[in-house]
């Protein structure tokens, strides 16, 4: 097909999207750049790409053909403009957020962050001159009088992590825009099979690539997408000059590897985790249960607005509080306790004394981590297994 078709559907996209095999020796598979520089063919041309004014690569960390092919595939399933690959998804926010704000700058940021990204913000650029203030991103009023002259930034994640708690892009990307402030949502949850945040009004999306997209948990690998002025900045001043988070080809051939299969995983993540979710709530030891399938959910209409379907993340608490959790976590047998999320095995893990312990317990308190919290990340297995396996774990928390 033409690799630059991007009238097809997205699973096609997923895995033809900028590549024609005829122009690479009639392989299938795109080949793996594994060099770090690049030779010119005259002093003139090489000036050329120093100087912005060929396309040509002339040092990976900056741009490299197997990179390139994958941002353009990415930029195209997230509905943007262009694509930037880094070495994680804290390379990504971070290489972001280095080029957007500068000491006085003001970034407004969710309740709820993923451990690293609240680390970040706090010891990290807000250690810098840069204000970092929390808002409740599921109340736009809210987000509106937080709103001042200084600042430059909203970030987000919806579904957050991990208490699940979701924003309404669009609307927060009106309000933002009133005031010339740039939108990032981390999209890492959902990916751009189930949400497009950009469709919605942001103006970069972010992605920790080892999750979903990869979906096999043996790479680490980020992602931006946005607008091309946006993305460039970010590519010469947050990858390039700050950051040097650059993203190996091999990897990023991985990751194409595992993007062929995005729609048939999230499918089987999402079904498995809607039937796990209605059981967990009809079980007399759960105490509460936070997932966007559920008509109990406080953002469901939302949900169903916004995203595909309700994804693979389930976040829960038990009666009997973290104790209670432990116990269930330490009796599960096919659910691996491990961190990270998105991989065909199911994990299960305690974001207090694991994610987000990079908060305070007060800090936890504050922002709708609960001590309990168990996070489920479904993966792929049969579903009656999985069940089984909630269910002995539940027994021992009797």
């Amino acid at each position: 097909m033409s690799g630059s078709n991007n009238n097809s559907g997205f699973a096609t996209r997923a895995i033809h999207h900028g590549y024609d095999p005829l122009e690479h020796n009639g392989a299938l598979v795109p080949p793996v750049y594994q060099t770090a520089t690049f030779a010119f063919p005259t002093v003139e041309y090489g000036a050329a790409c120093f100087a912005g004014e060929e396309a040509g690569h002339f040092y990976s960390r900056i741009s490299n053909p197997t990179l390139a092919l994958l941002e353009q595939r990415m930029a195209s399933l997230e509905g943007g403009e262009a694509g930037l690959a880094l070495a994680s998804g804290m390379g990504a926010i971070t290489a972001t957020l280095w080029t957007l704000l500068r000491p006085g700058d003001e970034v407004l940021v969710g309740r709820t962050l993923y451990g690293c990204t609240f680390a970040f913000l706090h010891h990290g650029i807000g250690e810098f001159g840069v204000k970092v203030r929390h808002v409740d991103m599921s109340d736009v009023q809210a987000v509106a009088a937080a709103i001042n002259d200084n600042t430059r930034v909203i970030y987000f994640e919806t579904p957050a992590n991990p208490n699940m708690q979701m924003a309404d892009i669009a609307a927060v990307a009106t309000l933002a825009h009133q005031h010339g402030i740039n939108v990032v949502v981390d999209n890492t949850y959902c990916t751009p099979y189930l949400q497009r945040p950009l469709e919605m009004g942001a103006d970069l999306v972010v992605h920790s690539a080892t999750k979903y997209l990869s979906g096999h948990g043996d790479i680490t690998a980020g992602l931006v997408v946005g607008r091309k002025a946006l993305v460039d900045r970010i590519r010469l001043e947050g990858l390039k000059d700050m950051t040097g988070a650059v993203m190996s080809p091999h990897d990023a051939a991985l990751l194409m590897r595992g993007m062929k299969t995005l729609t048939l995983r999230m499918e089987r993540h999402c079904s498995n985790a809607q039937a796990i979710a209605e059981y967990l709530e009809q079980q007399p030891e759960v105490e509460l249960i936070n997932y966007p399938g559920l008509p109990g959910f406080a953002q469901y209409e939302l949900a169903k607005r916004q995203m595909r379907m309700p994804g693979g993340m389930i976040a829960f608490e038990l009666k009997g509080g973290i104790a209670a959790g432990r116990r269930f976590m330490n009796a599960l047998q096919l659910f691996s306790r491990a961190v990270s999320l998105g991989d065909a095995e199911s994990l299960a893990q305690h974001p207090a004394s694991m994610t987000h312990s990079s908060y305070t317990p007060e800090e936890r308190a504050q922002y709708g981590i609960s001590e309990g919290l168990v996070r489920l990340s479904v993966g792929l297995e049969d579903l009656d297994d999985l069940l089984a396996d909630i269910q002995q774990a539940l027994k021992a928390c009797a």
